[in-house]
């Protein structure tokens, strides 16, 4: 009997993707909290990790282009479609949109969820290491 690791992880190993990518979206609006003119850029992690879990590509699937104008899959940004602007409370002069004490607190929910999706991930592993050693 094969074991399918997309069945043993679950929808951990697509969290811990999705987390990581928007911790590199959150960190660039953070490292450009000077940036005149910048626009802090975030995403929905459920609709994108809905998203993933759904589409065929995501579980290994191959997506046939038939026509010139389909879209490729994950093209362009990190989630395979746009990343959503964030909108500020209190907009700057300079036109940035980045209000810090917002992504500090989004970066640092994300980091804790991330941990909290490897340490589920990581129980997983420990329990099939434990049921091939027949613990």
């Amino acid at each position: 009997m094969a074991i399918s690791f997309k069945d043993t992880t679950g929808i951990y190993e697509s969290a811990l993707s999705l987390r990581s990518k928007r911790s590199e979206v959150l960190a660039g609006n953070l490292a450009n909290a000077d940036t005149p003119n910048y626009k802090a850029r975030d995403f929905d992690f459920h609709s994108a990790l809905n998203a993933s879990m759904a589409t065929p590509n995501a579980s290994g699937g191959h997506m046939r282009v038939t026509h010139q104008n389909h879209y490729q899959m994950n093209g362009g940004s990190p989630l395979g479609g746009e990343l959503e602007y964030r909108i500020p409370t209190q907009p700057s002069i300079d036109g940035n949109t980045v209000e810090e004490q917002v992504e500090h607190a989004a970066f640092m929910e994300n980091t804790l969820e991330h941990q909290a999706a490897f340490t589920m991930l990581n129980s997983r592993f420990k329990g099939l290491k434990a049921a091939i050693k027949g613990e």
